[in-house]
């Protein structure tokens, strides 16, 4: 196995394939390295793909200090990994939990992003559910204590956002479910009381998000209740960002919709790198969308 040493000796497992320019895949909560694969696969082609298993989530390191668990120690978990593979920049892709984090990368080490990608990021984020989500978390974390990830995963997996996966692909729900059932118990509760519960919303960080220069791509599904107004804000806050809408999509994007969430990266990704993603013209304003003046 690779493994990648955290600032605090964390050891993450890292997986990689192909050559090219660098695309580091940052994954949700209930996924893990694996739930990329429908990615690494497609982008191995023509990029060096890299996926990485977050702390707490065998085969990476386990930490037992609750305080090793952090929105902050996240975006230096990724900056272990591109330091340990050597890559200087990369395209960063991260859904949900791992969106969080790549947002919070390109806040801290722009200089480390090539592009962003925001997938399914936003639960916990608008103001009027705030409270309820860092409860709701808190209750999660006692349920992966006490009943266990096994006995748990399928009541998560079954979360509203999580309903469409279902739908549309039966197999790949179950997969998913059978993946977070593999979770540790103890890894899953850090993290959620940690990273997820106690991340700032976005809202709270406009001012540092409306100055970040970064290319990003915001993805969300429209049954993904609680991301389409946080994606919203970002799309509009971000001077760089496009916003996709997958059209009867919940949370789990890149494993719902592969082929077209892969084809909205790879054009993405393309216009990056050809220099063809600029900043959205702020003389576009609202007011200036019949122009009367000459």
């Amino acid at each position: 196995m690779t493994y990648a040493i955290a600032a605090d000796g964390t050891r993450l497992h890292v997986e990689e394939a192909g050559t090219g320019s660098a695309i580091l895949f940052v994954h949700e909560f209930a996924g893990n390295h694996d739930a990329w694969e429908p990615q690494m696969r497609y982008f191995s082609r023509r990029h060096r793909c890299i996926t990485f298993a977050a702390r707490g989530y065998p085969p990476s390191d386990v930490p037992q200090d609750p305080a090793a668990y952090s929105q902050a120690i996240a975006v230096t978990d990724i900056l272990a990994v591109l330091d340990g593979l050597e890559i200087d920049r990369a395209h960063v892709v991260g859904l949900s939990m791992g969106g969080f984090a790549t947002l919070h990368l390109g806040l801290t080490a722009p200089q480390r992003a090539h592009s962003l990608t925001v997938a399914g990021a936003g639960y916990g984020a608008e103001k009027a559910f705030e409270a309820e989500f860092r409860a709701t978390a808190q209750e999660v974390a006692r349920r992966f204590e006490t009943v266990g990830a096994a006995a748990f995963a399928e009541t998560y997996a079954l979360a509203a956002s999580r309903l469409p996966f279902r739908t549309k692909n039966p197999r790949g729900w179950q997969e998913m479910a059978e993946r977070l059932a593999r979770h540790s118990d103890a890894g899953a509760a850090h993290t959620m009381r940690g990273v997820q519960g106690g991340r700032p919303s976005l809202y709270d960080l406009e001012a540092e998000i409306s100055g970040m220069q970064v290319p990003t791509l915001v993805v969300v599904g429209d049954e993904d209740d609680h991301c389409l107004q946080p994606g919203l804000f970002l799309k509009r806050t971000l001077p760089a960002a496009g916003l996709a809408v997958l059209p009867r999509t919940g949370h789990v994007l890149n494993l719902e919709e592969p082929e077209l969430f892969n084809h909205l990266l790879r054009e993405f990704i393309a216009a990056v790198e050809s220099g063809h993603w600029p900043p959205r013209d702020r003389s576009a304003a609202d007011a200036q969308i019949m122009r009367t003046d000459d």
